[in-house]
């Protein structure tokens, strides 16, 4: 329950703070409202699809089949948030500054009114579809479906709550800040779904286990509890991995940080 309440939580969070400032930038604009409505429906609308298409798609297959499609959503994932990060390295100064030019332009009327909707719709659909991958990771890794939708409205009403405190002012996050720590974040988090995707295509027979249960650290913080099972889902927290596991988390690592720091390295 809790690890699926951090991570909605993070996504709406993340999506919220976007909503507030495009909201903040058009203040005064007539009509503004319905279409960033219309934004948020047209967002969510897309991740439900993701959904559906994940679940039609499991509903086919069983045995290796079902391993290989966990694996390649999970990858699918890795590959989300690698773009995120390596983008936000690069953009997030600028992100404030160009969601309040596209509020200035609505304003004076050099945009459309429809700037604002896709915009929204484009944030809470990144944000959407990569909780649905999430919580695909969390399922897979056998948490209940009473617990996940406990922790989905835990998540889902912190996060709603958070940013109306950020629209009204009342909670103050340095978007520059915001985005580096949820960078880190998303770090590990690729690198832990990197990892869960490693295991079952070792399962489905298509990679080698390169060793099975190098360690096993159980007796000091068993993955079945609580605190392991959040960060199974936060930091890919494995108590006994495999070799190929290991191999996969230290390579998602690695390229990640390389492709998120390159730009900074090219200039000096």
């Amino acid at each position: 329950m809790l690890a699926t309440a951090v991570i909605l939580f993070r996504e709406v969070l993340e999506a919220a703070l976007i909503v507030a400032i495009v909201l903040g930038a058009s203040r005064g604009v007539a009509g503004r409202g319905r279409w960033v409505l219309a934004g948020i429906g047209g967002g969510l609308s897309g991740a439900a699809l993701v959904a559906v298409l994940a679940s039609t798609a499991a509903a086919m297959l069983t045995g290796e089949g079902q391993a290989l499609l966990n694996a390649a959503i999970l990858l699918t994932a890795v590959c989300m948030l690698t773009w995120h990060n390596v983008w936000m390295s690069a953009h997030a100064r600028e992100l404030k500054a160009e969601l309040s030019a596209v509020g200035a332009e609505v304003q004076s009327g050099s945009k459309p009114l429809t700037a604002l909707a896709v915009i929204t719709a484009m944030a809470v659909m990144r944000e959407g579809s990569e909780a649905v991958l999430f919580l695909w990771a969390i399922a897979a890794g056998g948490e209940g479906r009473t617990s996940m939708g406990v922790g989905a409205l835990v998540g889902v009403g912190a996060g709603v709550l958070a940013g109306g405190l950020l629209y009204r002012g009342l909670l103050r996050i340095p978007v520059r800040h915001f985005f580096s720590v949820t960078s880190w974040l998303i770090l590990f988090l690729a690198a832990g779904l990197s990892a869960q995707a490693a295991g079952f295509l070792n399962q489905a027979g298509l990679l080698p286990a390169l060793g099975q249960g190098l360690w096993n650290t159980s007796a000091w913080l068993d993955q079945n509890s609580l605190a392991g099972q959040l960060l199974h889902i936060l930091v890919g927290y494995v108590a006994s991995p495999s070799g190929i596991q290991i191999l996969f988390y230290l390579a998602t690592l690695c390229v990640i940080l390389f492709l998120m720091y390159r730009p900074r390295w090219r200039s000096l």
